[in-house]
């Protein structure tokens, strides 16, 4: 069991060199005895963004804070507080922060060594 202010988990910056102003906590995961999936909260400052990517796994996506764009497979939708994503495994994505302040996300993810 575990219950805890997000805020006092470390943040670790994102390490991919395509990635800029981004940092992600481990909310919950396999340290804390989750089977299946891994939380992350990421955080990308103004003018942040993740890399264009793929990856052979899904995620689910909850906004919580800030004004962003969710690029996904050529197209754009913009995103912002108590909206929700889904990314389906295999498809080029990117997360970019457009606002002012910080976008804040939620990032369900399989655990990756099941």
């Amino acid at each position: 069991m575990k219950v805890a202010d997000h805020k006092k988990i470390e943040p670790k910056a994102y390490a991919d060199p395509a990635a800029a102003g981004v940092t992600m906590r481990v909310a919950i995961g396999p340290d804390d005895g989750a089977p299946n999936f891994v939380m992350r909260v990421f955080t990308l400052a103004p003018g942040g963004h993740s890399p264009r990517h793929t990856h052979p796994y899904e995620h689910e996506v909850f906004f919580h804070e800030g004004q962003g764009e969710l690029f996904h497979e050529g197209k754009t939708y913009p995103v912002g507080p108590g909206y929700v994503a889904y990314v389906p495994a295999g498809s080029l994505h990117q997360f970019v922060n457009t606002g002012p302040g910080p976008l804040v996300f939620v990032c369900v993810v399989p655990r990756q060594d099941l």
